[in-house]
């Protein structure tokens, strides 16, 4: 889709300053921080925030399904007890249906097992074909092409102590502004519903999954006179420090997925993405925002910019939709992509447990020629 005004993205792990750089841009250049599907042609659309598959899928033409297609036949919706069988039932059942996709799949991904048999469902045509045709439509192996022919990404970069130490203090903040208080509330309503329910109480689905909770679980289960012993208090901080420590987790997560799925990739069509350090706030105005208003400006004016995008890496580290997946009879364990099945061969630990089967199979060929010779 062409546009005259770029549509900036603004992509960095949490605590990195997204929301700040957004509202400095869209200020700046009369913009709006918006959704993805609230773009006005009149405005430049800003867009932060959301899941990573969010933005994945508002940037390139990937597999979405259409809310308008209709599902061919009521015996073409998945069942809704399928979610509840096993992953490795699951990547049986994708054999059986699409094997070119079941191929590219790792057996334990239950998420996008699951997703492929939906689209066979929904659509009456197996996922690996669709993904096939889009391959060959934008010329990648990575999926379709880009919806926008002037976008522009930001990726807000931070030294990772320092950023370790805004998100302990957000963890901290959210503490003083009423974090606990929400939970134990949420937690007393969803007991009464429970109980009325007359249900088990079941903590492995939906927003007690979510990090802020599940980290809470020990604390929150303990009666109000537990809560304020010794037990209690220390139950609490525990807790706190698990947060802390999974939000950090997190945020490496983010910068790890955003490297892979942006700088990885050499055969996709990419937008010029720009590196800006937010690690020092005390020259936020000189590393961040200038920078990021010269580059919206030239893309504006259809100008060359003068700072220069990420290049793009020279070896692939991540499979593509294509790759097959592998399987090391030695180690028994499977690895979706050549690439990462070359690195597991040519690792210590493959060497090692081969080395292992090949000391136990002589000493059990030379137990057996002595027994034989008995």
């Amino acid at each position: 889709m062409s546009r005259k005004l770029p549509l900036v993205v603004i992509l960095g792990p949490t605590g990195s300053g997204k929301t700040k750089l957004s509202l400095e841009v869209a200020t700046k250049f009369g913009g709006e921080i918006i959704g993805a599907d609230s773009m006005q042609s009149d405005k430049l659309p800003v867009v932060v925030g959301g899941t990573n598959y969010y933005i994945e899928s508002l940037l390139w033409r990937i597999l979405v399904q259409n809310p308008e297609e209709k599902v061919l036949t009521q015996t073409g919706m998945l069942p809704s007890n399928q979610h509840e069988l096993a992953s490795s039932v699951l990547h049986e059942q994708l054999k059986r249906l699409d094997p070119a996709m079941a191929r590219r799949l790792h057996p334990n991904n239950k998420r996008k097992i699951l997703r492929s048999l939906e689209i066979l469902h929904q659509r009456g045509k197996k996922h690996s074909e669709i993904i096939d045709e889009q391959c060959q439509t934008s010329m990648s192996t990575s999926g379709g092409g880009l919806r926008y022919d002037n976008a522009v990404v930001f990726w807000l970069q931070c030294d990772q102590d320092v950023l370790n130490k805004r998100l302990d203090d957000r963890v901290d903040k959210m503490i003083e502004e009423g974090l606990l208080e929400e939970l134990l509330h949420f937690h007393k309503v969803y007991n009464q519903q429970r109980l009325l329910e007359g249900g088990p109480p079941d903590y492995t689905k939906g927003i007690f999954q979510s990090i802020g909770f599940k980290e809470f679980h020990s604390y929150l289960i303990l009666s109000e006179a537990e809560k304020t012993s010794e037990v209690g208090r220390k139950l609490l901080q525990l807790a706190i420090d698990e947060l802390k420590m999974v939000t950090r987790r997190y945020a490496r997560k983010q910068i790890k997925w955003m490297s892979n799925r942006f700088l990885s990739r050499k055969d996709r069509q990419v937008p010029p993405i720009y590196a800006l350090d937010t690690s020092d706030v005390a020259q936020w105005t000189q590393k961040v925002t200038n920078p990021a208003f010269r580059i919206v400006e030239s893309h504006i004016c259809g100008t060359l910019s003068t700072i220069e995008p990420l290049p793009m890496r020279d070896t692939v580290s991540v499979p593509n939709l294509l790759d097959d997946s592998y399987l090391c009879e030695v180690c028994n364990r499977i690895f979706v992509g050549k690439h990462q099945r070359d690195i597991h061969m040519n690792s210590r630990k493959h060497r090692k447990i081969l080395a292992n089967k090949a000391k136990q199979q002589k000493l059990s060929l030379a137990s057996n020629e002595e027994a034989c010779g008995r």
